[in-house]
């Protein structure tokens, strides 16, 4: 019997999987991706009896391919906080799906696993930019303020890590971060033990956001905010950890991380304004590669002909 694991390249992904894997070990063929690479059920050419486990990623985005794997007898549990729309209905398919604002993958596993593992799920929350569910989830744990922040900084840095259009503009490809997490039942050890990797995240993610905060946005209103980042492998990392550090620090305003991309088109992240967490999803979705959730979602190319009606719509949409 073939297992597969396929999972978002994210911080809410891995450690999704992180979890899962710790209490349930498998050996499964890990099926992953940058962040934005969300249809990776394609990857899968499962048989009648293959298990397959989903985390993460968008079943609204993976439906045809989904319908595939049931139809050739593969059992699947689909666990994730996207738009999903009609889900299929067939005993092959468990599902756990909450699309609600403040919640993500890492904790709906939590729940699934009856907090098994909770520090890693508040590792992947916090990367998610769900900071009050991941300090509610942390409460019972009795961190101190430094514990916290260290495991705030790494969920931040492995989220930092999945972004860019390939895999080639990653520090980790998500597989191999996600099997050097996987080993440690708790993420201070894997911090003490992998100091090393932990090292290069951190100073990555710093040297990158250096020079995102050296730029002034392209608009400004009172609703929304747009910066463009040029075409440049730190640019395509940092676009959605500078988005959720826009957000955090302006949480009345909606923001638009725009970066340009080798063809000539854009690569859009935006964020909803922390005080009111929705839309992000409807308004990326009015373009033809956009998608995501409510509080923060994104579009995969847009045309550069389309970006000052984007600005516009995004400003507008958010009045």
């Amino acid at each position: 019997m073939q297992h597969y694991d396929v999972f978002n390249g994210d911080a809410d992904g891995i450690c999704a999987l992180v979890q899962l894997r710790r209490a349930q070990p498998r050996d499964a063929v890990l099926v992953t991706g940058v962040k934005r690479d969300t249809s990776l059920l394609k990857q899968v050419n499962a048989e009648h009896g293959s298990q397959i486990t989903v985390l993460d990623v968008s079943l609204d985005k993976n439906r045809s391919d989904l319908e595939r794997l049931l139809a050739a007898g593969a059992e699947v549990f689909y666990c994730d906080h996207h738009f999903a729309g009609d889900i299929p209905q067939s005993a092959q398919l468990q599902t756990l799906i909450n699309p609600a604002a403040d919640v993500c993958t890492s904790l709906l596993v939590n729940g699934h696993l009856q907090g098994a593992f909770p520090s890693w799920a508040v590792v992947g929350t916090f990367g998610d930019n769900l900071r009050d569910s991941a300090l509610r989830l942390a409460r019972p744990l009795g961190l101190n303020l430094e514990q916290l922040e260290q495991l705030e900084q790494l969920g931040i840095y492995i989220n930092y890590n999945g972004y860019g259009p390939t895999l080639e503009d990653l520090h980790f490809h998500p597989a191999e971060l996600y099997r050097l997490l996987s080993h440690y039942d708790d993420p201070f050890a894997f911090m003490a033990a992998e100091g090393e990797h932990f090292q290069h995240l951190q100073s990555g993610f710093r040297e990158d956001m250096a020079a995102a905060a050296a730029l002034a946005p392209e608009y400004q209103d009172a609703a929304a905010a747009i910066y463009l980042l040029p075409d440049a492998a730190w640019a395509r990392r940092v676009s959605g950890v500078f988005g959720n550090d826009l957000a955090n620090n302006d949480p009345d305003r909606a923001h638009a991380v725009v970066t340009a991309r080798a063809d000539g088109n854009f690569l859009v992240s935006v964020r909803a304004p922390l005080n009111n967490k929705a839309g992000a999803d409807v308004l990326c979705r009015e373009f033809p590669t956009g998608g995501g959730r409510a509080a923060a979602a994104g579009i995969n190319e847009l045309p550069a002909a389309q970006l000052p009606g984007f600005i516009a719509r995004i400003a507008a949409f958010y009045a």
